[in-house]
């Protein structure tokens, strides 16, 4: 019998509070010396995944209802902290998973950016991952000199080269530039490091980069590309793309648009893993599962929560649309890609309808037992062709201890007991970790 293909597999995460209005939390919200995550990320690698992504943004938001009310009432997108010193911690207290962490190209210089990814994958021993951003919100141009966002072309037309200084930099540097030679004294051969003289339409820079070369020569690249301009982009870029989900046949639709970008840009698609996000709720029985899902469904100020996550990230107000009719064409300078995944243009359902959907994140049978669950994640990896799901909490909760461990200690161990992701690591590096299948 022929062995079955494996898939991937990642955690979506940020560094934000856990579930600290529940009673059975790790530390009620507190404190942030990044303990919860380390025991999250130890707990994940004995589970085999691929990587943890942590997710960030650079701003409070404002979107829902034009306050921040219920960003700060419910924790919803914030508080946020760092993501680079955690990701040092996760490095440091792991020895096989991949740490990827999110870095926006409208925050950092390239330089600084070029240099912090490297001195990461350092720590990492060659397991770190940049989460390549422009931002989509406003409100975090705002925090760094703007009025607005540039539109979306023009974001990715600077990504696209801000990408290629940083691979430059990181190419500054030979690998067997450090020679360590004791009998002339010579640390690294001045003749294997070079400045790049970079004099591009948005960024100029002399290089060399000032740090060693990485186990990696650069990080893996991670990215999300929704909209057409955004998946051209993590198609010529990514060695991993988080997508979300949009059911079975939207997600086929995506993946077979990415892979043909990859192909057209000379890119050999198989090298790009996608990842599509779901939030499994899981119980021991169908009825505990379910009821799980109405808990959530039912808790107090599931809807305003819902809405105000999905403003955040789009920039849209869905405060002001009647939750009992269809929502109306949109289109948005924010993020293209998940409004349309949350809108599910043409199928005909109200608001309220898409708030009670949204909770797996857009794929239906992922409520039940491990088994009915590992069912359905193995029918929508063949159906769609590849090439893994990336797990996140379930809309508008925080994440808690308990469902960390029924993902990794429950659905996990029956994915593997059918062959359907990996049981061990057996690469170095993250980028080979990803090419493994």
């Amino acid at each position: 019998m022929a062995a079955k293909k494996k898939f991937h597999l990642g955690w979506f995460m940020n560094f934000t509070p856990d579930e600290w209005e529940r009673p059975l939390t790790s530390a009620g919200g507190q404190p942030w010396d990044g303990k919860f995550f380390i025991d999250w990320a130890q707990q994940m690698e004995r589970a085999c995944f691929d990587y943890i992504m942590i997710e960030d943004t650079l701003m409070i938001s404002e979107s829902y209802g034009g306050s921040s009310e219920a960003y700060l009432k419910h924790a919803i997108m914030g508080p946020k902290h760092d993501p680079a010193p955690l990701a040092a911690l996760l490095g440091a207290n792991t020895t096989r998973m991949g740490v990827v962490a999110t870095f926006s190209t409208m925050a950092y210089p390239p330089f600084m950016l070029a240099r912090l990814c490297n001195t990461l994958d350092h720590i990492c021993k060659g397991r770190f991952g940049w989460n390549i951003v422009t931002s989509g919100e406003n409100l975090a141009a705002q925090n760094f000199g703007m009025d607005e966002l540039p539109p979306r072309q023009d974001r990715y037309d600077m990504a696209d080269e801000y990408v290629e200084l940083c691979k430059q930099l990181w190419g500054s540097w030979d690998q067997d530039a450090v020679v360590l030679d004791r009998a002339t004294n010579t640390y690294a051969d001045y003749k294997k490091v070079r400045p790049i003289d970079f004099n591009g339409k948005y960024f100029k820079c002399r290089g060399p980069l000032n740090t060693a070369p990485s186990p990696q020569g650069r990080p893996a690249f991670v990215q999300a590309g929704g909209s057409p301009r955004g998946r051209k982009f993590a198609a010529m870029t990514a060695d991993s793309i988080i997508a979300p989900s949009a059911g079975i046949k939207g997600n086929k639709a995506y993946r077979d648009d990415v892979r043909a970008h990859a192909e057209k840009a000379g890119r050999n698609p198989d090298d790009i893993k996608v990842l599509f996000v779901c939030s499994p709720i899981l119980g021991e029985t169908m009825s505990e599962a379910q009821d799980a899902l109405a808990r959530i469904q039912e808790s107090p100020n599931y809807i305003e929560r819902t809405l105000a996550g999905r403003s955040s990230i789009t920039d849209i107000d869905f405060s002001q649309f009647d939750l009992d009719k269809e929502l109306p064409p949109l289109t948005t300078n924010g993020e293209q890609g998940s409004l349309d995944a949350f809108a599910q243009w043409g199928s005909g359902k109200t608001l309220r309808q898409l708030v009670m959907d949204n909770v797996s994140r857009g794929l239906e049978g992922l409520v039940g037992t491990p088994s009915s669950v590992a069912d359905y994640m193995e029918q929508v990896a063949h159906e769609v062709g590849g090439d893994g799901f990336l797990i996140t909490k379930p809309q508008t909760t925080l994440v808690n201890r308990k469902y960390i461990t029924e993902i990794c200690e429950g659905l996990v161990p029956e994915l593997q007991r059918r062959g359907l992701v990996r049981t061990e690591y057996t690469k170095k590096t993250l980028r080979e970790t990803l090419r493994e299948f």
